[in-house]
Parts: structure tokens; C-alpha cells; sequence
């Protein structure tokens, strides 16, 4: 398989892409596959997996892996897979990016370790053991609010200025500015991309080119359509869009965001509430109030035929 240029990967829509589980808790390969084929049938660029939202800190070592194979053998090479690289420690970050090189998928996201927030200098450390270990292409995931570790405009430019394979940031501070500075910073030397759904049209206006998302898992048709709109325009219909996708979006940036968004996904018939403990499905009340959310968004649904999702996987 020839490897997939860079600008290729790091633009889009790319669903951060749920972990499915089957009644035993296991992971449920044969829904993975049809998933991932289907997020792409719907416009979406490429697939994120062993993110945040995919329950990345509950899965064993092999099931990653297998994760990864299932997921480039369903696309076979028709978009890249992205794999999350999220570990305890920098020796393990460093064998999963390996195997996702054997896995056949086209790049990395790397994560800060889990637990432990180190400083600037060992966060930066780790990271580049990462980028050091690979050939691919790889996204640094900034994210501040969840993993305690902030990647400054001026930290990531000089990681990008030491590593060649560095080649975007999903940025999930929840602060658009950060997309304006990093702009300004690092130019076109760097692709940007929104990590947080409810920020989705700033960051695009700001100068983001891609966009990692979670409510794609169950509506990548009208996520792609809210994308290109925020893109190209016109203008009032992006923000027509938006203000209607709005609660849906808000959900990913919960505590409980991923209960929140499997349960999106079966509402929509297009996945499963399981989720694997520590986390639980939501109930009582606070399962009501999710679910009159999501139903009275779904019943103001778009009825256009560019936007509404196909089918279901």
C-alpha cells in the first residue's frame, strides 16, 4: 500500500470513531467494519480511532490493535485511519505506533499520557519519542480541559521545527484563538483542526481545515454538509445548520460525552449505548432529559437530500 501524502489525511471530516461493544462487553468487530465503510459512504474523509470517544483507557493493548486492523481492512485504503496514540507511558506510546505502522494505518494522533500530567518538558519528551519512532504522519492532540497538558502555539512550532513528521494539531482547548496564533506561528506548515463539535464553524473561519468529530458517528451526512458550508458558504446557511446542530454538538464537550453520544448513535440506529465500565449507560432523569434533547433536535431534523445522512450502517 503507498503511503498517504500528508495533505490527504489531515482535512475533512474525520469522525473520532466510537468503540463498539456487543452484550459481553467484547469489542464487535463485524459493527466496527460496517461503521467505518458507512462514515466514509456519508462524506466523511478518513476515521479516528482509540480516541477519547472511543474508550481508548478501557481497552487492552491487543484490542487495539485488532481495533486498528479491523478498521483499515473495512476501508481498504479508500480513506486513511487514524490511530489515537493514548498510553500510560512513553514505551507503550511508542510499540502502538509501531503496530498502527504494521496496521496499515495512514497516521497518528498523539495524546499527552494518560494520568499523569507531566510539565512542558517531559510532555514534549514523549511526544517526540513518538514522532522519533515513525514514519507516519502524525496530529498532536492539544487538549487542556481533559488531560491537564497544554501545548502552547510556540511549544507546538518548535516541535514542528524538530520533527518533519509533524504535520497538524487537533486543537481542543476550546479556545479558537489558539487556531489565529497558531496560524500566525507556524503558516501553512502545520494543518488545523477542531477537536471540540460545538466550535466547529469559528474554528473553520478562523482558518481550521479539518475537523475531528463526535456527532459524526451518528450524523456525518450533516456534519460533512455544516463543514463545507462553514468552508465555502453561503454564509446564513451554515448558521441555519449550525443553530439546529447546536445541542447535538454541545454534547461533546459533556463529562459524560460518551454515553451521551452512543446514546445519539442509538436513537439514530446507527449504534449501541454500551459502553464499557467504569463508564455506565445513563438513567433516570438525567437519561430523560438527554433523551428529550436528542429527540426533539432529531424531529427538527433537515429534510434536504444533501444533508440528511444515507441509510444506516
Amino acid at each position: 500500500m503507498k503511503p498517504t501524502k500528508p495533505e490527504a489525511i489531515w482535512q475533512g471530516v474525520l469522525p473520532a470513531i466510537t468503540t463498539p461493544f456487543d452484550s459481553q462487553g467484547r469489542v464487535d468487530h463485524d459493527f466496527l467494519a460496517r461503521h467505518a465503510r458507512w462514515l466514509v459512504e456519508n462524506g466523511c474523509t478518513g476515521v479516528v480511532a482509540l480516541g477519547s470517544l472511543g474508550e481508548s483507557p478501557t481497552l487492552r493493548f491487543d484490542e487495539k490493535v485488532a481495533i486498528l486492523q479491523t478498521a483499515v481492512g473495512a476501508l481498504q485504503g479508500r480513506a486513511p485511519v487514524v490511530a489515537g496514540i493514548g498510553t500510560l507511558s512513553t514505551a507503550e506510546a511508542v510499540e502502538l505506533a509501531r503496530e498502527a505502522g504494521r496496521a496499515g494505518c495512514a497516521g497518528l494522533m498523539i495524546l499527552p499520557p494518560y494520568v499523569y500530567a507531566g510539565d512542558p518538558r517531559e510532555t514534549a519528551r514523549h511526544v517526540a519519542a513518538v514522532l522519533r519512532s515513525t514514519p507516519l504522519s502524525c496530529m498532536l492532540y492539544n487538549n487542556p480541559i481533559a488531560y491537564r497538558t497544554d501545548f502552547l502555539p510556540e511549544q507546538i512550532a518548535q516541535l514542528a521545527e524538530q520533527h518533519p513528521n509533524l504535520h497538524a494539531v487537533k486543537e481542543s482547548s476550546g479556545d479558537v484563538r489558539r487556531i489565529t496564533a497558531l496560524r500566525a506561528r507556524c503558516g501553512e506548515r502545520l494543518a488545523l483542526l477542531v477537536g471540540v463539535d460545538d466550535l466547529i464553524v469559528e474554528g473553520v473561519r478562523a482558518g481550521a481545515v479539518g475537523w475531528i468529530a463526535g456527532l459524526a458517528n451518528a450524523l456525518p451526512r450533516e456534519s460533512v454538509a455544516l463543514f463545507e458550508l462553514a468552508r465555502r458558504g453561503p454564509a446564513a446557511r451554515a448558521d441555519k445548520l449550525y443553530e439546529w446542530f447546536l445541542p447535538l454538538l454541545r454534547l461533546d464537550t459533556a463529562n459524560k460525552f460518551v454515553q451521551l453520544i452512543k446514546l445519539v448513535q442509538q436513537e439514530t440506529g446507527t449504534g449501541s449505548e454500551r459502553v464499557r465500565p467504569p463508564r455506565l449507560p445513563l438513567t433516570g432523569p438525567e437519561r430523560r432529559a438527554a433523551l428529550d434533547l436528542i429527540r426533539a433536535c432529531l424531529a427538527r431534523r433537515p429534510k434536504d437530500k444533501t444533508v440528511c445522512t444515507r441509510s444506516r450502517p
